[in-house]
């Protein structure tokens, strides 16, 4: 029920097109309503051949993505990898991360450099888990604040798409903020202005995170979440030993690319890695177990919680905040129970 089906929907490199080893369709990309056509027609197939098959959508473009996964995920068995496969993991690395900290999930202020379609993914898995710990919709969104190359995402911006325009702040919220040079609010002025405790990078922008940025969060909180998610390490919008230096060894630390143990002030700290690996093999084990007929933002977040449930910094805040990958199979059986359950909790399995 869980297989790996390659879509081709051409390229415009013309190299690869005339490369004899090219093994995908020789034809320049498809685009527009003829790319959505033909999204439509392979997923009528899987509906009528694979109808129990799980499709799992990975590495497509910003434009594509979401509109494919809100088009699709009340119709079928289906998940975006990139969007909540992304979410659930950072969502249980931070989990742990504020536990690390001693405060609430709900309590917390949350700026996000970038804006695309991770990471609005990620903000609505911190977003829904806020939720379901007693904040209400508004409560919890006001508590984001994106910042993507033009700025701050705010209700005066006519350029957002729907999914950027659930997180936009009140124009008149920052309006007598200051601005950078091109009369945009960027990230050095929202951590300027606001008491930030959690800073997550999906810009791809190397180097964001520059060391007045993280000082300045640094001086107003005691244990600052940074997460520079970005892969790989060069588009990383910090170092990890870079975080941990500037922040006197306060910072509490997850990367999107590989990063070695930081040695500093006598102490050797482990670096997470937001990984996917440890959500959708897992994902898939639970709505097969379970027989699942849906996947919900809910089984994304127990699947969050459940790897949150398993980190090491829970006995030992200096370890790291996610599970080592040789524990991986049994972390990967614990959260496809809990995914299961809560399948067969909202009455979407099978199974029931």
């Amino acid at each position: 029920r869980t297989l790996p089906i390659v879509l081709d929907a051409g390229t415009n490199n013309p190299e690869r097109l005339e490369d004899p080893e090219y093994l995908g369709w020789r034809h320049t990309r498809i685009a527009g309503d003829d790319y959505f056509a033909f999204i439509e027609q392979f997923v009528d197939g899987v509906k009528e051949e694979l109808p129990e098959t799980c499709l799992q959508w990975e590495d497509f473009a910003n434009p594509h993505a979401r509109p494919i996964l809100e088009r699709y995920r009340n119709q079928l068995l289906t998940f975006n990898d990139d969007i909540q496969g992304t979410a659930a993991v950072a969502l249980g690395a931070i989990l742990s991360a504020i536990k690390v900290t001693g405060k609430s999930l709900k309590d917390q202020q949350i700026v996000m450099l970038g804006a695309g379609s991770a990471a609005t993914g990620v903000a609505d898995g911190l977003r829904a888990a806020m939720t379901e710990e007693g904040l209400t919709k508004e409560q919890a969104r006001r508590r984001f604040w994106l910042v993507n190359s033009k700025g701050i995402l705010h209700s005066g911006r006519k350029d957002l798409t729907p999914e950027q325009m659930i997180y936009a702040q009140p124009e008149n919220r920052i309006r007598a903020w200051p601005r950078t040079s091109s009369g945009n609010v960027g990230l050095a002025d929202v951590i300027g202005q606001i008491d930030a405790t959690i800073l997550i990078g999906l810009s791809t922008v190397g180097g964001a995170f520059s060391q007045a940025i993280v000082r300045e969060m640094a001086r107003k909180v005691d244990r600052p979440i940074i997460f520079p998610l970005s892969n790989p390490t060069s588009k990383s919008e910090a170092t990890a030993e870079d975080v941990i230096r500037w922040t006197d060894g306060r910072a509490v630390v997850a990367t999107g690319s590989p990063f070695a143990p930081v040695d500093y002030d006598g102490r050797i700290i482990p670096i997470a890695q937001c990984n996917n690996v440890y959500i959708f093999p897992a994902m898939g084990l639970g709505v097969v177990a379970s027989r699942a007929r849906r996947v919900t933002d809910s089984m994304m977040v127990a699947a969050a919680r459940t790897l949150a449930a398993n980190s090491p910094a829970l006995k030992d805040p200096s370890a790291s905040l996610l599970p080592p990958l040789t524990d991986l199979r049994r972390v990967a059986a614990e959260i496809a129970v809990a995914v299961g359950i809560t399948a067969q909790n909202a009455g979407i399995s099978a199974s029931v």
